[in-house]
């Protein structure tokens, strides 16, 4: 089964149980990358159904301040793709991993090279934060030579041509961003998220997941009640750097996981 396969399963075994799916997002080498397969596994232990796993990069053009600071601090300790991969490669998770990232890391190895490292690996996807659906042609047959799902953003911003594309070429599932701006906690979820999901399921049956500034499970259940699923990644970010230092961070990780699956069943 490919990378992509597993993703999809995942999504077609939540909706027949009704389900929506809780993506969590944290950053490779924050706190470190020893760490990884741990909170890999607090994650797990909670319930998260999907987990995207951030390259750190130099220009994070799409995240806030706690995503840009934690990709900071995993460049500071040495963090590199390659290192990830491997990590990766050894613990094998059985949840699905998707990559996070940007254009000018995959740029470095080569697509087809990144592409085929990253399914050795185990991951099951990648998003490319900053590769435009226009300019993705030879990324796309990379990843798919690979077996990985290529999942793309959707903004509220993007006009009906781009969506056309948008649902055209996301695969495993897409990622309809909340509004615009950049990723971080938020009190509510806007409405044009609303409107963007329902623009995209008129165009797609691929899973639909809404991400950016989701942080609560209040959160999580409202967008589960019109979407596939919620991505949540600063909170998630900032729980383990202040945590870091506790015995008890990977419980604490487990536990708030498990209040943010519990809202996808409502």
């Amino acid at each position: 089964m490919t990378g992509r396969e597993r993703l999809e399963r995942k999504f077609s075994d939540l909706r027949a149980r009704g389900e929506g799916a809780l993506v969590a997002f944290v950053t490779a080498g924050d706190p470190s990358l020893e760490r990884l397969p741990a909170v890999l596994g607090a994650l797990e232990a909670g319930g998260a159904d999907v987990i995207e796993v951030g390259v750190p990069f130099s220009d994070p053009i799409a995240d806030g301040p706690a995503i840009q600071a934690s990709s900071f601090r995993a460049l500071q300790r040495g963090t590199t793709p390659g290192a990830i991969l491997e990590t990766l490669s050894s613990c094998r998770p059985s949840v699905p991993i998707v990559l996070m990232g940007y254009w000018n890391t995959i740029l470095r190895l080569g697509p087809r090279e990144f592409a085929a490292a990253a399914a050795g690996a185990g991951v099951c996807g990648t998003i490319v934060c900053d590769l435009i659906p226009e300019e993705m042609d030879e990324w796309f047959e990379a990843s798919e030579r690979a077996g990985l799902a290529n999942v793309l953003l959707a903004a509220p911003t993007s006009d009906p041509a781009r969506l056309d594309l948008i649902a055209a070429r996301s695969t495993g599932f897409l990622y309809a961003v909340s509004r615009t701006g950049v990723t971080g906690e938020r009190d509510e979820v806007p409405e044009e998220a609303r409107r963007l999901v329902a623009d995209l399921r008129a165009r797609t049956g691929t899973p639909i997941c809404v991400g950016f500034g989701v942080s609560k499970p209040s959160h999580v259940r409202e967008i589960c009640s019109f979407a596939d699923g919620a991505i949540v990644g600063s909170r998630l970010v900032e729980q383990l750097h202040r945590s870091e230092d506790d015995p008890g961070w990977a419980s604490s990780l487990t536990r708030l996981v498990a209040e943010l699956k519990a809202a996808t069943r409502g």
